[in-house]
């Protein structure tokens, strides 16, 4: 079996340039399971599926064993199950499906092999049975420019029920595979393949560097007589007991902590004090009980100017663990006004004189960042997201303008600190925190005071674009400074 680390080391290290191709299996390789179920159970809920129709969909796709002419038949029925729908109402049905439910089963180790072999220069491609339409939303999120997958037809912008060509399953990819490569001048015997599935045999074998990722027993049996390298990814769908354990044991540590910081409060009357205890050792323990580790590169920048607006990318509700027991003292920050009435936490973040954004009125969103303002003018420290939310994918998000305006009306510097494998450890949508490490890397201080009001957005572009680059090119733990890029001042 192969370890991760390896693989992207060989990529990094290998053939470079886009003669050199990685193709992608979509589902149960990208992603855990199989994003058609997604579309079934939302039919089912909905009242769209019959029982016949119901039995008929499930007892064929997901065996191994199932040949072209099967597979070609089944997808025929689906194809007619969208006729006379507009392909662009297709293609939002599976986007908002994308962001309800697809994206949580993501692989973090495909989405690593992927930005690895981008970084090489590779040509990269998802090559699947499955409809662009089921794989776009990943596509576009991970920078992957090519999709070989089942095509439908359309006319005049509707799907009319027919399938464009055979679907891709089998031999049929393969084919694809070599008809792409032929197109794209591509080195297939210099090539990479991951897939899972036994149909994805005749598929790995068309490239000269095949890996099964969590592969079927009948691909394993193959693939082992061939010494085809195995991949394992973590389960996504399902946290283990460990994991459930230990979340339960990192809340309820976190939740003691604050009950006694409010007893303490309530005899000593210090707010701003039980705030900072409750931020250090809640997250301490909570964090150790979790078996999370934090590693930080350039740590001493986190207390080289304070006050200041530290701005983070945003996966998890672990970054909150996280920003409490970096930064420990004199913090405060912006939340979703939704969870000023949490219970418990609720109480813990007024104490910590957090600022409640209501995301749903822009103007009042504005009005809730002039109390931060405020507090950063009392000497306090602000933690913000400017992506505004938790991201889908590893993916930095576009960043806004609130924080930047924030440090400029208080006169303190911007310091960007990059996240990494929070997301990995406990995805946008998980309630159970995984055992891991987390690396944080932070970068230098800014005085955005100093940039025009015109150039403002392109500054923030960069400042976003820093965090890419930092994701992309990992300094090494015993890096002793980052130097942050430099920044227009117009």
């Amino acid at each position: 079996m192969s370890d991760i680390a390896t693989v992207l080391e060989s990529i990094k290290f290998g053939p470079q340039g886009p003669q050199i191709a990685a193709f992608f299996d979509f589902d149960g390789t990208l992603i855990e399971g199989y994003s058609a179920l997604v579309y079934i159970k939302k039919r089912i809920r909905e009242g769209d599926m019959g029982i016949a129709e119901l039995f008929n969909t499930l007892r064929t796709p997901f065996r191994q064993d199932v040949d072209e002419a099967a597979f070609t038949a089944l997808f025929s029925d689906f194809a007619k199950t969208l006729a006379g729908s507009a392909e662009e109402d297709v293609r939002s049905l599976w986007f908002e499906l994308f962001i309800s439910r697809i994206a949580r089963s993501m692989f973090f180790e495909g989405y690593e092999l992927v930005r690895a072999h981008l970084r090489a220069g590779h040509t990269v491609a998802i090559a699947s049975s499955a409809t662009k339409y089921q794989i776009e939303p990943l596509a576009e999120e991970y920078g992957i420019a090519h999709i070989l997958a089942t095509e439908l037809e359309v006319k005049r912008g509707v799907l009319n029920g027919n399938l464009c060509g055979q679907p891709l399953w089998g031999i049929n990819k393969a084919s694809a595979v070599k008809q792409f490569s032929k197109a794209k001048k591509i080195k297939l015997s210099h090539s990479y393949g991951y897939a899972n599935g036994r149909e994805d045999i005749d598929f790995l074998s068309v490239t000269g560097k095949p890996y099964m990722v969590n592969p079927h027993a009948d691909l394993r049996k193959h693939g082992n007589a061939n010494a085809w390298p195995e991949l394992q990814f973590a389960q996504r769908k399902r946290a283990p007991i460990k994991a459930i354990a230990g979340t339960v044991g990192a809340y309820s540590a976190m939740a003691a902590t604050m009950f006694a910081g409010m007893a303490y409060n309530k005899f000593y009357k210090e707010p701003r004090r039980t705030a900072d205890m409750v931020g250090s050792i809640g997250t301490e323990l909570g964090l150790a009980i979790a078996g999370i580790k934090v590693n930080i590169v350039n740590e001493h920048k986190l207390w080289e100017h304070r006050p200041a607006v530290f701005i983070l990318n945003h996966q998890s509700k672990l970054d909150f663990f996280l920003f409490y027991n970096i930064i420990r003292r004199e913090l405060t920050g912006v939340v979703k006004k939704e969870a000023e009435n949490v219970p418990i936490i609720g109480p813990f973040l007024k104490m910590a004189e957090m600022s409640f954004l209501d995301r749903s009125n822009s103007k009042r969103a504005i009005e809730a960042l002039q109390p931060a303002v405020d507090r950063l003018r009392r000497g306090l420290s602000v933690a913000i997201s400017p992506e505004g939310t938790r991201s889908y994918t590893p993916r930095v998000g576009e960043f806004k303008k609130g924080a930047f305006h924030i440090a400029r009306q208080a006169g303190v510097p911007i310091i960007p600190v990059v996240i990494r494998n929070a997301g990995e450890l406990m995805w946008r949508e998980d309630n159970a925190m995984r055992a891991g490490t987390v690396d944080i890397c932070v970068l230098d201080a800014m005085d955005v005071c100093s940039w025009p009001e015109d150039s403002l957005a392109e500054n923030i572009a960069l400042v976003r674009q820093q965090f890419v680059d930092t994701l992309e090119n990992w300094p090494a733990a015993s890096a002793p400074e980052i130097k942050s890029f430099a920044i227009a001042k117009g």
